[in-house]
């Protein structure tokens, strides 16, 4: 199994253009992952507290236009 120092000095000897290449890769991956966790989170519930008080806010007028 690769442990992350391994990572770290693979990374640190990558070129520019492979560093940035990794960049944009890694930045598109992480996102996709945020997103399995947000729909995992809502799917479960563990976000509805948080959409009942926002809507509450909104009814009771304690919202600003942005």
């Amino acid at each position: 199994m690769v442990v992350i120092s391994e990572i770290e000095e693979a990374v640190a000897t990558l070129s520019r253009e492979d560093l940035s290449a990794f960049r944009d890769w890694f930045q598109a991956f992480d996102a996709k992952a945020w997103d399995k966790q947000l729909e995992d989170d809502v799917a479960a519930g563990r976000l509805d507290a948080l959409a009942e008080e926002a809507l509450r806010d909104l009814r009771e007028g304690r919202c600003t236009d942005l």
